[in-house]
């Protein structure tokens, strides 16, 4: 049997058609014959390999990030980076908004401790606890803000003295892990299978009405984020109407996006938009690329969402200090989350890690991520991908706008 072969046909084919499959197969054995064994362990052994690789994989692609980013920008790459972060923070606290109408909680059992905590300084205290822990403990113990702690500070200070050599080892080492991370991704419809099956044996069709509350208020949050605060950041920033120019991003990005799933292959799309458009190639060239690995306000979205609904599940109450935080970090995990097969899904363990949320509810919710990412990664790719061009030329005309102004001064 040439395994070889059988690998490269299963992965020629799409993984959105394979996990809709996988879904679908999920929910007809679960609806008609429930509680057989084993095949719960599909799911099982899904969540767990990505468990296994999630921690190192954050701490690399962080310290990365932090060696190779770029310096000594111009202030209009500068202005579009305050747009593309501005914009996510505003993105997870409208979600978090959303979240708090409409609250959703998924049937989760879950076998570890609850680690809520009832007062700010109590709150303050488990985040204090958690961030000044020894790094290897905190990779072996999944402690997220450990990671992030610890990933932050060794790029920081790795960036002035790190030589090309290093920072080229560095990348190696986070690409060898995104290969491993993809492997396992392309086994994403069985442990979907097993995910749901699960589900459906456990809570039966009333399941249907849970995730499809969770869609509901994702979707509601992207969609006022897209039509309404975005505008809104280009309407103050820009000084102009700014639905012509959502229209032409929705038409000329977002479409496309919404079937490629990948900011990354929309890239050439958004170029050639930016090229129709007549946007400065200088900018555009560099502002495009940047922001389709940083510029994620759909994935802060979806991690702030997830990550409430695994501590509401479980009773965790989330006052509004958590939330401002839980703000903060879903924006950090969404910029790098373009960097990760599976995207933002797999970066909600860091943001439940802020709620208290036990790691195996969050290993859960990464699973429901998946089940639900038929319609959530297409869109929340749509928002990312079209905002890009959206930020791009309104920073673009506001600088034109500069330009032209000093040139009528200095002609006076």
């Amino acid at each position: 049997m040439d395994f070889k072969a059988i690998w490269e046909k299963w992965t020629s084919i799409s993984l959105i058609l394979r996990i809709i499959a996988g879904l679908l197969v999920g929910i007809a054995l679960g609806l008609l014959i429930p509680g057989l064994p084993y095949i719960d362990l599909l799911g099982v052994a899904f969540v767990q390999s990505l468990k296994s690789v999630a921690p190192i994989l954050i701490m690399a692609i962080i310290i990365t990030s932090l060696i190779t980013r770029s310096t000594g920008l111009g202030s209009r790459f500068k202005s579009v980076i305050v747009l593309y972060f501005l914009s996510s923070v505003i993105a997870a606290a409208v979600s978090v908004v959303v979240f708090y109408i409409m609250p959703v909680a998924l049937p989760v059992i879950s076998e570890e401790p609850v680690g809520a905590v009832t007062t700010f300084e109590a709150f303050l205290d488990s985040i204090i606890r958690k961030i000044l822990v020894n790094p290897i403990d905190a990779l072996a113990n999944t402690n997220y803000l450990g990671i992030l702690f610890w990933a932050v500070l060794i790029g920081i200070l790795m960036k002035p003295i790190a030589t090309k050599h290093t920072a080229d080892l560095s990348q190696n080492i986070t690409d060898m892990l995104l290969k491993v991370i993809s492997i396992f991704i392309q086994f994403a419809p069985f442990g979907v299978l097993g995910l749901i099956y699960e589900a459906l044996s456990n809570n039966g069709p009333e399941l249907f009405v849970d995730y499809g509350a969770l869609i509901l208020i994702i979707v509601l949050s992207m969609v006022l984020v897209m039509f309404v605060t975005n505008p809104l950041i280009v309407a103050v920033a820009g000084k102009r109407n700014p639905y012509p120019l959502l229209l032409t991003c929705l038409r000329g990005s977002a479409i496309t996006a919404f079937f490629t799933r990948s900011s990354a292959a929309n890239v050439p799309i958004n170029l050639a938009l930016c090229e129709e458009m007549k946007l400065d190639r200088d900018f555009y060239s560099t502002s495009i690329p940047l922001g389709s690995a940083i510029n994620m306000c759909g994935a802060a979205i979806t991690i702030s969402i997830l990550a409430l609904t695994a501590a509401y599940s479980i009773g965790i109450a989330v006052p509004i200090e958590q939330a401002i935080v839980l703000c903060i970090i879903a924006t950090l995990c969404a910029c790098g989350s373009s960097g990760v097969a599976g995207g933002s899904i797999l970066l909600v363990p860091m943001a439940c890690a802020i709620l208290g949320v036990p790691d195996d509810v969050a290993a859960y919710m990464v699973g429901v991520g998946f089940i639900i990412g038929v319609i959530q990664d297409s869109l929340e790719t749509a928002l990312n991908s079209s905002s890009d061009v959206l930020f791009t030329a309104t920073v673009d005309a506001n600088n034109k706008k500069k330009a032209a102004k000093a040139e009528e001064t200095a002609t006076e």
